[in-house]
């Protein structure tokens, strides 16, 4: 059986299609303002990538923020849902999932089967997030890209008490003024992201192996402070970025 997954996020969407336990292929884009658009997009580029048609794709889900904008899915699903079954199908030992986002943060604890037992979402603000991480990065003139490697130069974290993204800007502006490096500054950044992310993960329970989902899996100075802050080895898969959508597609095939 031949299914999809799409996910709309708010900065980006991403697609999956997945055949019998295996992915045969990922497409992810930014959103952009038209939700419905990007879904039709990502989707259709995928096909084209892979040489599939759309007619050989049995089951299409989709999921995120704008799932209910992908016209042509067959049935939507929760992103807590989506994250759980992928991250079960990707790598089955995996009890606690990270989700960070372009705007909303999750901590999600699995059982044995992979099924959700608790979670735990921040979606009122944008503190923690990729979009917060946006902000930062214009405030400090830095390519987001550099975030990772460059707290990783810091030996001295700048202290951020703020979680507000307005008032972070705010204290970043005033280090940055001080003359504190910006590795530093950086790192302490990633540090009150980990406090955030590690006071939702103490509300549903940490158990081992944990993985990190979601864009800002692939800034490597986030998952640093995770590790530390946690006192844990987190996972970080090449196909993080998708896992939503590869879950959508996993529970396509049960349909």
């Amino acid at each position: 059986m031949r299914t999809a997954g799409i996910d709309i996020g708010s900065i980006t969407a991403k697609a999956a299609v997945v055949e019998d336990g295996k992915i045969l292929g990922t497409n992810v884009i930014f959103t952009g303002y038209n939700a419905e658009a990007a879904g039709v997009k990502v989707y259709e580029d995928l096909l084209a990538e892979t040489g599939l048609d759309a007619s050989s794709v049995d089951k299409i889900v989709s999921t995120g923020y704008g799932r209910n904008s992908v016209k042509f899915a067959d049935r939507t699903f929760t992103e807590i849902m989506a994250h759980a079954s992928g991250a079960n199908f990707l790598k089955p030992e995996v009890r606690t999932i990270i989700d960070i986002g372009g705007q909303d943060s999750k901590a999600i604890a699995l059982d044995e089967r992979g099924k959700v037992k608790n979670f735990v979402m921040n979606d009122k603000c944008a503190a923690g997030t990729g979009r917060f991480l946006e902000v930062m990065a214009r405030a400090l003139e830095v390519d987001l890209d550099e975030f990772g490697a460059m707290s990783l130069r810091s030996d001295a974290p700048s202290k951020i008490s703020s979680l507000c993204t307005v008032f972070a800007e705010s204290e970043v502006i005033s280090l940055i003024a001080r003359g504190e490096q910006r590795f530093d500054i950086i790192a302490g950044i990633h540090e009150s992201i980990a406090a955030r992310i590690s006071a939702m993960i103490a509300r549903v329970g940490l158990t081992e192996p944990v993985m990190i989902t979601g864009g800002v899996a692939r800034n490597a100075g986030v998952v640093a402070a995770l590790e530390k802050k946690l006192g844990v080895k987190i996972a970080v898969l090449s196909s993080a970025q998708a896992n939503g959508a590869i879950g959508a597609a996993i529970l396509a095939s049960s349909l």
